[in-house]
């Protein structure tokens, strides 16, 4: 089982390419080997097969074995080594040995950057659509004060009415 797989996007540790990044285009766990977008580019000159087909001078991806690569993790955009963990349940996904996020892509794990971003963001919301009204009377005056305040993120909006009977006046 390799620690690479394909869509990753690696570091390359070792060779003529030492220190560049790409995406694996394709991995090989039979041969230990990947192919990363982009590096050990080799030429291959092709002798064309019929009247249609052109001959030439290709330059494409070669192999690189799979110890020469380490993973670059999503969330933290370092390169990593791969520790396999098994969830409650039982499923084995592979995770950063760095900041522990989850490397594959349904395995999603939060980290406390995430959380606080969410929470902040369900605290605004919640702030915007709160609306409060309170009704006072006072009998001494017979002066009815209606108070509505709406609670939002960029200003407070305060409504007051007045109203006086005509028995009191």
């Amino acid at each position: 089982m390799l620690h690479v797989k394909t869509g990753d996007t690696v570091l390359v540790l070792t060779g003529k390419d030492k220190n560049k990044t790409g995406k694996v285009i394709s991995a090989s766990p039979k041969d230990n080997t990947v192919i990363v977008e982009g590096v050990n580019i080799i030429t291959k000159h092709r002798k064309p097969r019929s009247q249609e087909d052109k001959g030439g001078i290709e330059k494409i991806a070669g192999k690189i074995n799979a110890s020469n690569v380490q993973v670059i993790c999503p969330a933290c955009k370092k390169a990593t080594r791969v520790a396999h963990k098994v969830d409650e349940n039982g499923e084995k996904h592979r995770t950063c040995k760095k900041c522990g996020a989850s490397l594959d892509g349904k395995f999603v794990k939060k980290t406390n950057k995430d959380k606080a971003e969410e929470n902040s963001a369900k605290a605004t919301a919640k702030a915007t659509k709160t609306t409060k009204t309170t009704k006072t009377t006072t009998k001494k005056s017979e002066t009815k004060v209606t108070e509505k305040t709406t609670k939002s993120t960029t200003a407070k909006k305060v409504v007051k009415s007045r109203t006086t009977d005509k028995a009191g006046a």
